[in-house]
């Protein structure tokens, strides 16, 4: 290959739109509006749905926070706020398809939710996506999955390249790789929009073959406009190669 050739490939890598119609599903992103910190108005969570559509996806799950203490999301609540923006997506024209789940707080009411055999808001069938704090780890983590996993539930972690608790701690990586738990990695976290450091771990996680799900986490304009870096990115690439949950969903 002559020094033409590879910068015309690296220019042409450079100025590769973004397209993730291989990915279809996108299970993670906050675009119900006003109940969270993501979508502020019905409005605002139209024209994300809309570029996000136009990015190739076909099918978006809504997960809003379900935190004790700041967002104290019901399933009725959460459902009510589907019905609408699957409404004023269709008065858009927008043809996609939209569903909604949850992103859980790993906390003792969670925990207490799970013991009370209280309903969990699941998608592609008994998958449960839950959350930790990002610095300190929660005693308890694994009760919690083990737990979820003898009441039926599938456990999807949600960004554990964030966590920064599990970078320096190879043990508990191992163990929870060892269980029966779905790792869900965000796609900006390959652009370094978080920190080097979690851009570091994402591509060890993807380099150990710990990925199972990605998703946006897409909160507002900013994190559509950030996604448009991946495809410079090596490691979004090898993420193309994973044999990922997400088309099945």
């Amino acid at each position: 290959m002559s020094l033409f050739d590879i910068l015309k490939k690296n220019t042409t890598k450079k100025n590769e739109p973004l397209n993730l119609s291989w990915l279809g599903v996108d299970m993670h992103n906050h675009l119900i509006p006003g109940i969270d910190d993501g979508s502020k108005s019905l409005d605002e969570s139209v024209e994300l749905i809309r570029l996000l559509h136009e990015l190739g996806l076909r099918k978006l799950i809504m997960t809003p926070h379900v935190m004790s203490e700041f967002y104290r999301n019901t399933p009725e609540m959460i459902q009510n706020g589907l019905v609408q923006v699957r409404l004023a997506v269709a008065d858009a024209g927008i043809d996609i398809e939209l569903e909604a789940a949850a992103e859980y707080y790993m906390d003792e009411i969670f925990f207490e939710k799970i013991e009370k055999k209280e309903p969990l808001l699941t998608f592609g069938g008994n998958k449960v996506l839950v959350e930790t704090g990002f610095l300190s780890k929660p005693q308890i983590l694994i009760e919690t999955f083990f737990r979820m996993e003898m009441a039926g539930y599938q456990p999807v972690f949600a960004h554990p390249e964030r966590y920064l608790y599990l970078h320096q701690d190879t043990e508990l990586l191992d163990s929870l790789a060892e269980r029966n738990i779905s790792f869900q990695l965000n796609l900006l976290s390959l652009t370094g929009y978080y920190s080097k450091p979690i851009k570091k771990f994402a591509e060890k996680l993807i380099d150990r073959g710990l990925i199972k799900l990605v998703g946006t986490d897409c909160h507002n304009i900013r994190y559509i406009e950030a996604l448009e870096r991946l495809p410079r990115e090596k490691y979004y690439h090898k993420l193309l190669e994973l044999n990922l949950m997400n088309p099945a969903l």
